[in-house]
């Protein structure tokens, strides 16, 4: 699905992990300079995938849900039928911005496509992804645990998820300034493989999804709403 946007949305629908991996490496070693950007969202049939930083007792029973060994960032998640999976294919160093601001531009994208579904989603201090608050999803009451400025040198919090639920995860590839991976948002999942992990390295975090917070809404729509979002936010 092409438009004016300077980046190339394409809704996949339910494709083969590895497979969708393998694309997305031989996109980014084929493109070239006048490449356009895309931004791929699928959902993947159960499997948990174990990022570079994965250590193996993080996976408590995986049980029959098969593990997949992968080269992004970060530890073991879960990925399933319900689940939104963004991948967008950028050039940042044409688009001008860092490692860390596309991960903030991420992350603002979800907390938007959140507040359409009337939800509001937040970030913590030391621990990539948005959360939502157990007790009141709809709260826009600021968290104590929420990024703040802190002096030079001086060393991140351990992260606090009391009183909160993952609703997205983040893992990202960057190669030679071009990404790939991305982010997966919760909708309407089976999240019971969840309890057979430590959900991104963290023992006891709860993950949710849209349904189990009370918002009924379906794959198309949500992929359609983060689509959407990630275009404007990843923009230069």
């Amino acid at each position: 699905m092409s438009s004016g946007a300077p980046l190339d949305l394409r809704l996949l629908g339910r494709t083969d992990y590895g497979a969708t991996v393998q694309a997305m490496q031989e996109f980014t070693r084929l493109r070239e300079a006048q490449t356009r950007d895309e931004l791929w969202i699928c959902e993947h049939a159960p499997h948990f995938t174990q990022g570079l930083a994965g250590k193996s007792d993080h996976l408590l029973h995986p049980g029959n849900i098969p593990v997949v060994a992968t080269n992004r960032g970060g530890q073991v998640t879960y990925h399933g039928p319900g689940q939104v999976v963004a991948y967008p294919l950028l050039d940042l160093q044409r688009l001008g911005y860092f490692v860390k601001e596309y991960v903030f531009r991420i992350e603002d994208a979800v907390i938007r496509t959140l507040d359409h579904f009337g939800v509001t989603g937040h970030r913590v201090a030391g621990a990539p992804g948005i959360y939502v608050r157990l007790d009141d999803p709809r709260s826009h009451a600021m968290l104590a645990q929420r990024p703040q400025l802190r002096p030079p040198g001086t060393a991140a919090p351990e992260p606090d998820f009391t009183g909160l639920g993952k609703i997205a995860a983040l893992g990202i590839k960057v190669s030679r300034h071009c990404t790939y991976h991305g982010v997966a948002l919760n909708a309407a999942m089976d999240l019971e493989p969840y309890d057979r992990i430590n959900p991104c390295g963290y023992a006891g975090l709860q993950t949710v999804d849209l349904s189990t917070i009370g918002v009924q809404t379906t794959w198309d729509e949500a992929a359609r709403v983060l689509g959407l979002q990630l275009q404007r936010r990843l923009a230069p």
